[in-house]
């Protein structure tokens, strides 16, 4: 069974909206439903916001469906130079960029764990960038209103693969996003979910993968990007993405 959650709840919307013969259960505070995409069994959950928030609703659905496999997508701030808007970035690694229990610790190490990243299923994500291409390549000028894609200067997006970066922070200003690049320079976006998911995923021990799109700068232009972009961008990648994820790439 293949577990798809989404800190978005835009997002998730449209991809529970896809499924058939869906059911709804509610639990821990969260609305989960089970049922088939594209010929999968699935089950989706809009996990909130934050490492925690994220984190419980993983455990919760861990521990209550038969999950073989979990995808976390959503959007994230890009860091590095060559990202923008519109742009899909598939976790290679995940770190907490706001962990520090030092000296007892390294920084970033999650503490009895001894890890400071976390590495998502080469297999997962293998498949994560073949359906993001596809995606790209077939869906996005017709799943997605040009005018919107004019706005945000889409055309042909680029998909990557890197480290994400997680903390229950939005960045939202020049300074922080220079502070964050001189710390882990090798980051490619930064999120506020990912990395715990990643963690909580290997305590259970489920194969995970972590898909981003861009939908900011993580910089003095966040905020006023980022409502437009989930709403009438973000939602349709994400649907369109997992559609083709399913089906095989």
């Amino acid at each position: 069974m293949l577990a798809i959650i989404s800190a978005m709840q835009e997002e998730i919307a449209l991809v529970q909206q896809s499924l058939t013969g869906a059911s709804s259960r509610a639990t821990g505070g969260r609305e989960f439903l089970t049922g088939q995409l594209h010929g999968t069994r699935v089950v989706a959950v809009f996990s909130h916001w934050g490492k925690v928030a994220a984190a419980a609703t993983i455990a919760q659905l861990l521990s209550s469906w038969p999950v073989t496999e979990l995808v976390f997508c959503g959007v994230a701030g890009g860091v590095r130079a060559d990202l923008g808007i519109g742009d899909i970035v598939v976790a290679s690694d995940l770190i907490q960029h706001d962990m520090d229990a030092s000296p007892l610790f390294a920084r970033y190490e999650i503490p009895l764990t001894g890890k400071t990243r976390f590495t998502a299923d080469a297999g997962i994500n293998a498949r994560l960038v073949a359906a993001a291409r596809r995606f790209v390549h077939e869906d996005l000028h017709a799943s997605i209103d040009a005018v919107e894609l004019r706005e945000f200067n889409i055309s042909q997006p680029r998909v990557a693969s890197g480290l994400i970066a997680s903390g229950d922070k939005f960045f939202s200003t020049g300074a922080d996003l220079a502070g964050l690049r001189q710390r882990l320079p090798d980051t490619a976006c930064v999120e506020m979910e990912g990395a715990a998911a990643a963690q909580v995923c290997e305590a259970f021990g489920v194969p995970y993968g972590v898909v981003r799109v861009i939908s900011d700068g993580a910089d003095d232009h966040a905020a006023r990007d980022f409502p437009r972009f989930v709403r009438n961008v973000a939602r349709h990648y994400s649907a369109g993405l997992l559609a083709h994820f399913v089906r095989g790439g």
